[in-house]
């Protein structure tokens, strides 16, 4: 796995998505092919029709990574991915028409991008097949074994289970004196056999540090020995947060956010944040304007009441501020007191369901972040009223008001709709996550890909 500003990518996904754009580039070359006969590959016209190629792979590249289909943590089949790729270059293609014609100087005609959108779809289609049914990705992966048998160690076995080891194959699970067994144990390594010995007669890249007390006796001679000559040392916790892109908070010492190395109170972060908030902001609500008054007037149309809801939320550092949504529930809703949203709940309108299932009904929030109550990027705000009562009951709650709260963010790319304190805990491992690797370049991810989860909401199994 390859670390990308602050990202970790999985080195399959890193070659895949640099043998697609190459199929991109080249595809467009064919285009050109094909519409000009007398094109002959010559390095004066490969230098030409650069600007045009790299802009046509990094275009295409950026509407599928928004649409997941270079996300690891989504498992797809073939029809999966044709729809995904059908939808990506319908959507590739509105964005180049619209550059197009704003940027002439890297205009493509329109018989070229005919012949180039047809080649560039049957490569990436190619390309992904082979991907998906042909290629062994094993020796792409990083060559690991675990020192400890328990409930860390069966943890990072069912990540395997689940088909969701994507870097890493872990040759074996080394136990520690006085520990139960919790993984399969046909995997449990003999003792006797010296950790160093095994690591180099197994071509071990990675050694994971996992046992259930971190007070166990560990053979440190031995992981000295293997540090030495090469091998890498992780903690289960920064190897749990690397693979599964969440946090254990079973395993967080209180220490865990100080030691970050992207803590959110830092001023720079906090200013770029800021900066990006304002431009996705202004960006949006001119391209989002026509569908806002729209959403408004079917709601007025749909059911009495006012097109706007407001509703204190609580956000950075716990100051409480007046959140605003389009009103997809009746207006007497909560008039027996709050309670948790559901999934089927009898108190939404006919218009606010389907604003709700595709997010339309969290865009006025923008207004919030324009005035600075909200970012655009971060932990979902919640009520007063659950916030006292989640804090009770799950530890590091409170740690989640270190960055202001989002319209989108993390946990909502990675989880599904919850309405309980089972599903508040789960997604607050992915937030602890955000706030650890705070910055703009998982904001950016988050943002793109936050259109894959109106298309494609998280599994309910996720």
């Amino acid at each position: 796995m390859i670390k990308l500003l602050s990202m970790h990518v999985p080195k399959p996904f890193l070659a895949l998505a640099a043998v697609e754009a190459a199929i991109l580039m080249l595809s467009l070359y064919t285009g050109v092919l094909i519409s000009w006969v007398n094109f002959d590959f010559s390095y004066r016209d490969f230098i030409e029709f650069l600007p045009e190629a790299l802009s046509f792979a990094s275009i295409m590249i950026t509407v599928m990574f928004a649409l997941g289909l270079y996300n690891e943590t989504i498992a797809l089949t073939l029809p999966q991915v044709i729809v995904r790729m059908t939808v990506s270059f319908v959507l590739g293609f509105v964005i180049l028409s619209a550059i197009f014609y704003m940027v002439p100087a890297v205009i493509i005609w329109r018989s070229v991008m005919a012949g180039t959108m047809v080649t560039a779809y049957l490569g990436v289609l190619l390309a992904r097949t082979v991907f998906l049914h042909a290629i062994d990705l094993t020796p792409l992966k990083r060559r690991i074994v675990v020192v400890g048998s328990g409930a860390r160690a069966a943890r990072i076995e069912q990540l395997e289970r689940r088909g969701q080891a994507f870097g890493f194959v872990c040759l074996g699970y080394l136990p520690t004196p006085g520990e139960t067994p919790a993984v399969s144990a046909e995997r449990i390594l003999d003792p006797a056999t010296g950790l160093c010995d095994f690591a180099r007669r197994n071509n071990i890249s990675e050694i994971v540090i996992a046992p259930e007390d971190r007070r166990q006796r560990l053979p440190m001679e031995e992981l000295a020995e293997c540090a030495f000559q090469g091998i890498s040392v992780c903690d289960f916790l920064r190897f749990w947060e690397r693979e599964a892109k969440r946090v254990d908070l079973d395993a967080l010492p209180q220490n865990w956010l100080i030691y970050s190395s992207s803590f959110p109170g830092n001023r720079l972060h906090r200013f770029f944040k800021r900066l990006f908030d304002i431009v996705v902001s202004v960006i949006a609500l001119i391209l989002l304007m026509p569908l806002l008054v729209s959403t408004a007037i079917a709601i007025r149309l749909d059911s009495p009441g006012p097109v706007f809801y407001r509703q204190q939320r609580v956000g950075l550092r716990g100051q409480p501020f007046e959140l605003l949504k389009f009103r997809s529930m009746r207006p007497d809703a909560e008039r027996d007191g709050p309670r948790w949203a559901a999934a089927r709940d009898d108190r939404v309108t006919t218009i606010g369901s389907f604003i709700r299932k595709v997010r339309i009904d969290e865009l006025p929030q923008i207004f919030n972040v324009l005035k600075g109550e909200m970012s655009f990027v971060g932990p979902r705000p919640e009520r007063p009223f659950f916030v006292e009562q989640l804090a009770k009951e799950i530890p590091f709650y409170r740690e989640r008001f270190r960055v202001k709260p989002g319209i989108t963010g993390w946990a909502q790319l990675n989880y599904p709709y919850g309405a309980s304190v089972a599903d508040a805990r789960a997604k607050l491992e992915y937030d602890l996550y955000y706030i650890r690797h705070f910055g703009l370049m998982l904001d950016t991810i988050i943002v793109l890909q936050t259109i894959r989860v109106v298309l494609w909401p998280p599994p309910q199994n996720a």
